[in-house]
């Protein structure tokens, strides 16, 4: 099939890894780039040779040249513009999450149903190697029902600001950006099984933390530390149809010794750990097994992980393959983050 002519629509810090993994690509043509801020999207246009700059993403959708277009911006306007890019004949990655609230989720797949275009959500850790590892033990009975799994993402100190901590365009603080990815990637390994009920906390004590010297972190370009509308930690217990269950806890600030990022997954034949570093826990001949596999990288490779999922997404748009994050997914995951907000706030369990 001929080149995918490819086009992103925000130029901010997570366009970077969707165009350096796009120019990676030899069967991509980078086309197009559009942004707010038309400075910031020239020097993205200068800098990989993309040829057509835009400010407003309805003008560049009208191009009939385009093919498929990444979806980098604020939260609250994955939906619409999604919903636009569907509309416009456009096949679409947007990064997660897939939007703001479980309505939008809903409207989004409806456009999908409706344009018979292919929507592909960020969930950047299902494409990565030591996710299909697992995935293949899982796939093979390995491990036997994933009946219980574990997931903490927590920051000591790393409220990026911005955008980040306000609310009306993030949707929220460290749940919806960095657990996230946790919580799909236990979902997933888990073989996605419907939600049944959530209980969720999610705490707004130590603010930015700005005070804090001597410790750097990762700032949004539009770095404000007086302005901040998000939680700080959240924590959830979620029961699934299957009965099966996932204990959840991430933060942007919390006055813990360390980061920590930990993924465990627990089955009725076997074990497996994510993160820190990749292991299968088994059982042979009455003894307990911890096997280490012999890989390039025990735990997720960023930059890797990017090119994976881009590279993926090519041979979805040229009809090779089928996305492994369909928009389903999205609308599913939408309900469990809303669902732990929502239990917070009432203070009780919110059932599905």
């Amino acid at each position: 099939m001929s080149n995918i002519h490819v086009a992103v629509i925000g130029a901010g810090s997570i366009s970077e890894m969707h165009l350096k993994s796009y120019q990676n690509n030899p069967d991509v043509v980078l086309y197009a780039i559009c942004d707010l801020n038309e400075e910031r999207a020239k020097a993205k246009a200068d800098k990989y040779g993309i040829p057509h700059v835009y400010t407003d993403y309805k003008k560049l959708l009208a191009d009939p040249k385009i093919d498929a277009v990444s979806i980098c911006t604020w939260n609250n306007s994955h939906a619409p513009i999604s919903i636009a890019a569907l509309e416009a004949g456009k096949n679409v990655l947007t990064e997660k999450p897939l939007c703001k609230t479980v309505e939008e989720a809903l409207a989004v797949e409806a456009a999908v149903q409706r344009s018979g275009k292919i929507l592909q959500v960020g969930f950047v850790r299902r494409y990565a190697s030591n996710t299909a590892i697992v995935k293949s033990f899982v796939d093979n009975g390995e491990l036997g029902e994933i009946y219980y799994a574990k997931a903490s993402c927590i920051r000591r100190l790393g409220n990026p600001g911005g955008w980040f901590s306000d609310i009306e365009r993030s949707g929220g603080g460290p749940l919806i950006d960095v657990g996230v990815h946790v919580i799909d990637l236990c979902w997933y390994l888990m073989g996605r099984p419907k939600v049944k009920s959530v209980s969720g906390n999610a705490y707004k004590k130590l603010g930015n933390r700005a005070n804090v010297k001597n410790l750097a972190f990762y700032k949004a370009a539009d770095y404000d530390a007086s302005h901040n509308t998000v939680e700080d930690m959240a924590n959830a217990m979620i029961r699934f149809e299957n009965g099966a269950s996932l204990l959840v806890d991430v933060s942007f600030t919390l006055h813990a010794k360390e980061d920590e990022l930990t993924v465990k997954l627990y089955g009725e034949k076997g074990g497996a750990e994510l993160e820190p570093e990749l292991s299968i826990i088994t059982e042979k001949y009455d003894t307990i097994l911890n096997l280490t596999p012999q890989i390039n990288n025990l735990s997720f490779d960023f930059v890797a992980g990017f090119q994976q999922e881009l590279n993926y997404f090519i041979e979805v748009c040229q009809g090779k393959k089928e996305t492994l994050s369909p928009v389903q997914d999205g609308v599913e995951m939408m309900k469990i983050l809303c669902g732990i907000y929502e239990s917070s706030a009432q203070g009780k369990e919110i059932h599905f």
